[in-house]
């Protein structure tokens, strides 16, 4: 089959996140019609997670493209730049406060970035509850997408923007994310200049992060007077099950963290004793690197269903500049094939190179030295 014009061609996108909407968003602007399918039901059907910094060497310039910069800049919050490193006493070791008119990464909540994007989209480009079960058909298309609610529609070049466990990978890679050795535990606290004020006290208006070489906790203030702790650990993926527990025993995984964190101050145990509601257990997987495959006349990926890194300050970023740069090659292309080989060409040796910075990074966030890796505070797909 010979790969036709990205005009003509019939586009679906897998993934209604940052990289998948802005991939769409640009598309339109250019005049090429794409369709979004994601397995949610609803585009409030749950919460979408913390916030994210929005780079201007790269975040910033897909919103640039896709004409939607201004309304950004609307809706963040440069103060949320500040960022605090502390040790286990609760003392300052670093404080980083922005300037003024600093705006190189300024935060956004996930879910007003997402809000922002889905708003600029024509109507009815989301196909929401449409879970992906698997993808046949040629190499050379058109592919056929067989949904889990038993439906089967033709196209003929799917982008896979699925994020961490992408159903659109294997179409192109046998790799599958690795378990890092380190874990997450979500800690969230709402109303916090009145109902947690020591704790809005120390992280102040942006992050604050602590570790003491084999535990980590990273605290980032969101909009709405809330903030997100992420406890860090070395555990075994399955630690909560092992230990005796279940996700939802919140005073029992408490006491047993207050024993894990018995040594830190209890200014900063606060952040562990005093959270609304329970846990979210989130262990760190990374793809192995590099990953790269084969090309595809058909079938391409972007975000972390592409190179799924540690959480250490590129995801949505590096997501939202692949769905730039695959929208725009789509829109000066003579053909989808074209297209992919163009994106391919920039997207993968960039990519590997940031994974093997990045690679074994997530040890990093147990340093006593924590990175700044408020980007990616919220490690969904």
């Amino acid at each position: 089959m010979n790969s036709p014009a990205p005009a003509t061609a019939s586009i679906s996108i897998i993934g209604a996140g940052p990289g998948g909407l802005t991939c769409a968003r640009i598309l339109q602007q250019r005049g090429i019609a794409v369709t979004v399918y994601d397995r949610a039901p609803g585009r409030d059907d749950r919460n979408q997670g913390g916030t994210l910094d929005l780079h201007a060497d790269n975040g910033q310039i897909a919103l640039r493209e896709a004409g939607l910069l201004e309304e950004f800049f609307k809706l963040a919050r440069p103060e949320g730049q500040e960022m605090r490193q502390l040790d286990p006493s609760g003392t300052i070791k670093f404080h980083k406060v922005p300037e003024a008119d600093e705006l190189f990464k300024p935060e956004i909540d996930r879910g007003q970035l997402r809000d922002l994007l889905l708003d600029s989209l024509q109507p009815g480009t989301v196909r929401w509850g449409r879970a992906l079960g698997r993808i046949t058909g040629p190499a050379d298309g058109p592919r056929q997408l067989h949904f889990t609610d038993g439906t089967t529609i033709e196209t003929d070049l799917v982008i896979g923007a699925d994020g961490a466990f992408s159903r659109v990978r294997p179409a192109v890679s046998p790799a599958v994310p690795e378990y890092t050795g380190v874990s997450f535990l979500e800690a969230w606290f709402s109303d916090v200049e009145n109902r947690h004020p020591g704790i809005a006290g120390l992280v102040g208006l942006g992050g604050a992060a602590a570790a003491d070489g084999d535990r980590g906790l990273f605290a980032q203030r969101n909009s709405g007077d809330h903030i997100r702790v992420y406890l860090i650990q070395r555990v075994p993926v399955d630690w909560i099950g092992t230990s005796g527990l279940a996700v939802d025993k919140t005073d029992a995984i408490r006491a047993l963290l207050l024993d894990r964190y018995a040594h830190w101050s209890p200014r900063l145990r606060q952040m562990i004793t005093d959270n609304d509601g329970p846990y979210v257990d989130r262990p760190i997987f990374a793809l192995p690197v590099p990953h790269i495959w084969e090309h595809s006349p058909t079938v391409t990926l972007l975000g972390d269903a592409a190179h799924l890194m540690p959480p250490l300050g590129v995801g949505v970023n590096l997501a939202m500049l692949d769905a730039c740069e695959l929208a725009l090659a789509l829109a000066d292309s003579a053909t989808v094939d074209d297209a992919i080989r163009t994106y391919e060409k920039t997207m993968l040796p960039r990519s590997t190179q940031m994974a093997k910075m990045l690679e074994g990074g997530a040890e990093h966030l147990l340093s006593p030295d924590v990175p700044d890796f408020s980007d990616d505070g919220d490690t969904q797909p």
